[in-house]
């Protein structure tokens, strides 16, 4: 519905700690003058785009999308791990483009799977994709983004939900003691809670916790690090258990969607694990689901590596052929 706009375009992937701007110029055509630039650091996505252009020199295209880490309902932006709150009506008209469309960030990144090339995605077990099924996505990074595409005659329809905070499960007495904990301490325990960079460290302090050791304030980053290395029992076991949690999840999300194409990891945390998430028990809870084991065997799962996928993902959702995400546009 929207293929006669031109290029190039503005893109930005932004997250709750970071917003990536670039330069889509055709087509396919892969992002350009990427820029990362911390979201602390300016007071909202005005600021920053004039930022990324004064930095690179470029002059503002005409049309823009942005995928952000945050419900897009309507004009009224707020974002769920970050103060920036913003009208996109009132964006487009401060920066003055002729379009600005705002989505969801992993219904952007879920607009790039179908580009993703063998080299930009690593498989963790499973065996071939069914051509023309759903496909799901979810990653973790500050918060734990999920989305899909879902065939709709003859196109590939991307999910716009948050899946992220739905009930954290628990599939054994050590995982139950830990939401037990969370649970006292916040009501409603999110898959997020304990699924992205903040969750691995409330992981790794709920789990000293129960076994009667001070408080910890390690963040996500030093768990990892420490995790991988080998050199902190807790942390291997908030790292180990943070895969496991994110297989079950998946393994739900795959049988919601009948996701037989595939199921994708994004965010910024899975990427950097490495050899630790490949020797995880990711994939086995992945498909820890009874009857519904061989089924689910079948689905392969892939670690993303194109680290610029979403920013190509939201150029494509200026010209996706269903309503995504809210539009503003000047009048003419």
């Amino acid at each position: 519905m929207s293929s006669a706009l031109p290029y190039p375009r503005l893109v930005a992937d932004i997250g709750g700690t970071n917003a990536r701007f670039a330069i889509v110029d055709k087509p396919a055509s892969p992002p350009r003058q990427v820029l990362n630039l911390r979201c602390a650091d300016h007071a909202g996505p005005a600021r920053a785009v004039r930022a990324y252009l004064a930095a690179t020199g470029l002059a503002l295209p005409e049309v823009a999308a942005f995928g952000i880490a945050t419900p897009v309902t309507g004009d009224a932006v707020a974002m769920t791990n970050h103060p920036w709150r913003f009208s996109v009506g009132g964006l487009r008209a401060e920066l003055g483009l002729r379009r600005l469309l705002l989505v969801n960030d992993f219904t952007a990144l879920a607009l790039a799977l179908p580009g993703l090339g063998d080299a930009e995605r690593e498989r963790v077990g499973g065996g071939e994709p069914a051509t023309g099924a759903a496909v799901a996505l979810l990653g973790a990074g500050t918060g734990l983004g999920i989305s899909g595409l879902i065939p709709a005659a003859g196109a590939a329809v991307p999910l716009q939900g948050e899946g992220g905070h739905v009930s954290l499960p628990a599939c054994t007495a050590r995982e139950a003691a830990v939401v037990a904990r969370l649970t006292a301490r916040h009501g409603h325990v999110s898959a997020e809670r304990a699924l992205s960079g903040p969750g691995l460290a409330t992981l790794h302090a709920t789990l000293r916790e129960l076994d009667g050791l001070p408080p910890a304030t390690l963040g996500a980053e030093e768990v990892s690090a420490r995790a991988i290395a080998r050199s902190c029992a807790h942390c291997v076991e908030a790292l180990t258990l943070f895969c496991a949690l994110l297989g079950t999840v998946a393994g739900d999300l795959a049988l919601t969607l009948g996701a037989r194409g595939g199921v994708y990891l994004g965010g910024g945390i899975v990427p950097q694990l490495g050899a630790f998430f490949a020797g995880s028990p990711f994939r086995e809870r992945f498909e820890a689901k009874g009857r519904f084991r061989p089924y689910l065997e079948r689905i392969p799962t892939w670690v993303i590596r194109a680290p610029h996928a979403a920013l190509a993902g939201a150029a494509v959702a200026l010209d996706a052929r269903v309503e995504i995400g809210f539009s503003a546009v000047a009048a003419d």
